[in-house]
């Protein structure tokens, strides 16, 4: 069985609305109270005790109010993040709890579905607690897709979603991939990737196509009351901050949209696409001096794209190690130039006469060593 999950715009009505947020504040609440009750366990016994929202229901009314699988479904978020904390196995960034905030946690919350109390209609989402809210259902689930979870949250510039996960039964595709039908790609901070043919990924920087309009609408908020430190926010202030939450936003749907549609071509036209491990947050520092460029190509997303789409089409997307040294290598002759460490050099020269983007010649070489490891791994056509 596998896991897939749909996002819907959703319109709630504001009785609808102010429900939502009371759940996203008791969700945070009941958090916070296990958290602390943990510590002070902790400090007093050794021990983390074990609790439970219900425990909190007596002093606390108005968490009845509110969906109960939400309120549960913090306390595994919160046991995970001990897991997590105290695995053997966890990974660096993995450190201990941390109490919500009101001002910087992102509001959503997540219910079960138990018996039908999350459903899909032609215009709405049955929501515990909640009944349907109004929402655009751009894509029905199959009769056989089974209703696992609802997760509501509210972005930024204060638009509602509902994510609905669904179980699906393994299929068995028969589908075999061809060798032939394969490209590699060289991550390009100008263009997202360069394959190799020479082709360059996309034109668009989204972030900088906006960044005259941004900085305006920062400006403006910047001279209201309520910008500095400690000072009660005007409504001003707060209706400016929601238009540049807007713009946010807008240029994250962009870059989005734009790689939605450049994976989903690759993954319909290639069988095998090779492309570099890279280690996209290290390459965003300040000493490569292109972070902003790093940040608005979004390329770890697209490779996450490229990885569940090449899947669902039993096809493979083959990860070369990033210390494969593609751009020193002549892809004609074999020979190792290392002078093309040097970032600046853009185009390669060979004793052998070849004269290539470096970018393109790195693609080439992604694209052998992929085949190489392709076929030591997996038996293909």
């Amino acid at each position: 069985m596998t896991n897939r999950a749909i996002k819907y715009r959703a319109y709630p009505t504001t009785e609808q609305s102010v429900m939502f947020a009371k759940t996203f504040g008791c969700c945070r609440k009941v958090y916070n109270l296990m958290l602390s009750d943990k510590i002070e366990s902790y400090k007093s016994t050794g021990k983390f005790v074990t609790v439970t929202p219900a425990k909190y229901k007596k002093d606390y009314p108005y968490l009845r109010e509110v969906d109960s699988l939400a309120l549960a479904n913090k306390q595994m978020d919160l046991q995970e993040a001990f897991r997590n904390c105290f695995s053997k196995s966890r990974k660096k960034n993995n450190g201990f709890p941390k109490f919500k905030s009101a001002k910087h946690t992102r509001k959503s919350y997540t219910t079960n579905n138990q018996h039908g109390t999350v459903d899909i209609t032609d215009n709405s989402i049955r929501l515990p607690k909640i009944g349907h809210v109004k929402a655009i259902i751009h894509r029905k689930p199959d009769d056989n897709w089974i209703i696992k979870s609802a997760t509501v949250s509210q972005e930024s510039d204060g638009k509602f979603y509902i994510s609905v996960l669904f179980e699906i039964a393994d299929t068995i595709n028969t589908y075999v991939a061809d060798t032939t039908n394969a490209i590699g790609l060289d991550y390009a901070s100008d263009g997202l990737y360069v394959d190799n043919n020479g082709n360059v990924g996309t034109n668009h920087k989204y972030y900088r196509e906006s960044h005259d309009k941004l900085a305006k609408a920062q400006r403006k908020l910047s001279r209201m009351q309520g910008s500095r430190k400690h000072e009660i926010k005007s409504n001003n202030y707060i209706k400016q901050l929601r238009k540049l939450n807007k713009i946010h936003r807008h240029i994250s749907n962009q870059r989005l949209d734009n790689l939605h549609q450049i994976s989903t071509k690759i993954a319909n036209l290639y069988d095998i696409v090779c492309v570099e491990s890279l280690n996209m947050k290290s390459m965003s520092n300040k000493g490569f001096g292109n972070g902003k460029a790093t940040l608005d190509n979004g390329y770890g997303m697209f490779l996450s794209m490229l990885e569940y789409k090449l899947s669902e089409r039993n096809k493979y997307l083959v990860k070369v190690d990033k210390w494969f040294p593609s751009s020193q290598i002549c892809h004609c002759c074999g020979k190792i130039h290392p002078e093309m460490k040097n970032l600046t050099i853009r185009t390669m020269k060979c004793d052998c006469g070849l004269t290539i983007s470096r970018d393109q010649n790195a693609a080439i070489n992604i694209l052998r060593e992929g085949l190489r490891i392709l076929n030591e791994s997996f038996v293909v056509a």
